[in-house]
């Protein structure tokens, strides 16, 4: 015979499983940290470009336009006009490179001008990584026009004089490495901001509910397992 076991089986349960460790879920970052975040890694950017980029020199002279006694001071403002917007092709033309010791395709892309609506003059702005061949380029420009000009005075009626020479820069005017970050700083933060304001709403969706049979339809009256008594008819 066989001994029954003390502890008696009861069918249908199932032993209780070890509880399972929970674990730790990834919260993410709520989304105003995207404004710090973009402010940091472009301050961060500003400051490394601060800190590689070749800093750069401004060199400006100065030419000046004089009427001649056949001519008036409106058409002198209006030659300064006119040499202030074909300069770099009179560069180009003269004798500007020879002076300045630099290629043609320099001188027009570092050299601009500008003039004044007020008085006939024309400042020449040269841009350098070197304050000496800024100061030789902005001068060779100046020069070339005044050669120009004098060539043209007798058609002109106008002189064309060099008021005054290029001074050596000694700051640069390239934004130094705080400055840099400053700038990236604001510009990441800007974007990060704007990125907010435009980033795309997300829909919230109901949850789904199971409906509920209703129990006096699902019924039938058939299948009903307590039949109500039919009426009977006379």
């Amino acid at each position: 015979m066989t001994k029954e076991s003390s502890s008696p089986r009861r069918e249908g349960v199932r032993p209780s499983s070890a509880p399972s460790k929970s674990r730790p879920r990834f919260r993410k970052p709520p989304l105003w940290t995207v404004v710090p975040a973009a402010a940091a890694i472009g301050a961060l950017a500003g400051g490394v470009y601060g800190m590689v980029s070749t800093p750069q020199y401004n060199a400006t002279s100065y030419v000046l336009v004089v009427p001649t006694e056949k001519s008036d001071p409106a058409a002198a403002l209006g030659f300064a006009t006119a040499y202030g917007r074909v300069a770099s092709q009179v560069a180009i033309l003269g004798d500007a490179q020879v002076w300045a010791r630099v290629p043609a395709a320099t001188l027009k892309a570092n050299v601009r001008t500008s003039t004044s609506p007020d008085a006939p003059m024309i400042s020449v702005t040269a841009t350098s990584s070197d304050a000496s061949v800024a100061v030789s380029m902005a001068d060779g420009v100046a020069r070339s026009l005044v050669v120009n000009g004098s060539h043209l005075q007798t058609s002109t009626n106008v002189k064309v004089l060099q008021f005054s020479r290029a001074v050596k820069p000694t700051d640069p005017v390239s934004p130094s490495a705080p400055l840099a970050a400053l700038v990236g700083g604001s510009a990441g933060g800007l974007l990060g901001g704007l990125g907010l304001l435009v980033r795309p709403k997300r829909r919230r969706t109901a949850a789904p509910y199971g409906s509920v049979p209703n129990p006096s339809a699902s019924e039938s009256p058939s299948h009903s397992p307590h039949p109500q008594p039919q009426p009977e008819t006379v």
